[in-house]
């Protein structure tokens, strides 16, 4: 297998398992573990996993986000009631803003329902969902695409922004510590900042594994949101820590059959 297909099948491994040690990787393609290594430390330069002792992970730390693909998969259940719930924030006829985030982007399926809407959105698989369906007038903005992150970002993302105004914003994140948001890129903490003051009111959904983490840049307190929506009760010292802080907490809860 030649070194391109093995990285990729290394990648698709992980997005199932989350981490794997190099043992593991040298037998399942059938390499040294120095070829392993150097298939590692490839991937770990272009910001597609990180090196953790005897191994490689995707899931998330303080200083590394996840591909968006191993996003999509975590708490899925969750995400898609925090979408569904999120979505009665938004009236026909009004301009949304949707984020790169999975959370977030899993609001661009329920609003076929609300046409006509113009949807403004760096997110790919938002784009993709919504490119050509009748009654959304569709905006995407332009910039350098990350793979990693399934969207654009950089200088003609940042430019479009600021040049747009919008009735609503729904971001996404992916740590919460105390009262504030936190991300692991500097590039998309900038771009989700330019989103929130185009919009009139904003909107974060975070599943609720998202608290009590923290990452590399702070991107907001969380009283800057109209309201945070999550998808389970917290513990009573992050509850708290919100309450004192006067941020809006909705809890979407799994409804009992």
């Amino acid at each position: 297998m030649k070194s391109d297909g093995r990285r990729q099948g290394i990648m698709d491994f992980l997005m199932d398992t989350g981490t794997a040690s190099v043992d593991e990787l040298a037998s399942r393609f059938g390499v040294s573990k120095m070829t392993v290594h150097r298939d590692l430390d490839e991937l770990e330069e272009s910001g597609f996993l990180r090196k953790v002792r005897g191994g490689a992970s995707i899931q998330p730390s303080g200083l590394f986000e996840s591909d968006f693909r191993y996003r999509q998969k975590q708490a899925g259940e969750e995400k898609q009631r925090l979408a569904a719930a999120a979505v009665a924030m938004v009236e026909p006829g009004q301009t949304v803003i949707i984020d790169d985030g999975s959370t977030a982007g899993g609001i661009a399926r329920h609003l076929a329902d609300l046409r006509p809407l113009t949807v403004i959105s760096n997110n790919l698989a938002v784009i993709q969902d919504l490119a050509g369906v009748g009654g959304i007038t569709l905006i995407a903005l332009g910039g350098q695409y990350s793979k990693k992150f399934h969207g654009f970002f950089g200088l003609l993302a940042e430019d479009t922004l600021r040049s747009l105004r919008a009735d609503v914003a729904f971001l996404s994140s992916s740590a919460i510590h105390g009262a504030s948001a936190f991300h692991q890129d500097q590039e998309v903490v900038h771009t989700k900042r330019l989103m929130m003051a185009a919009a009139a009111r904003k909107y974060l959904l975070v599943d609720h594994g998202k608290f009590g983490r923290t990452a590399l840049h702070f991107l907001t307190d969380l009283k800057a949101f109209d309201a945070v929506f999550t998808g389970r009760e917290l513990e009573t010292q992050m509850r708290e820590a919100l309450d004192a802080a006067g941020v809006s907490l909705t809890l979407v809860e799994r409804t009992r059959p």
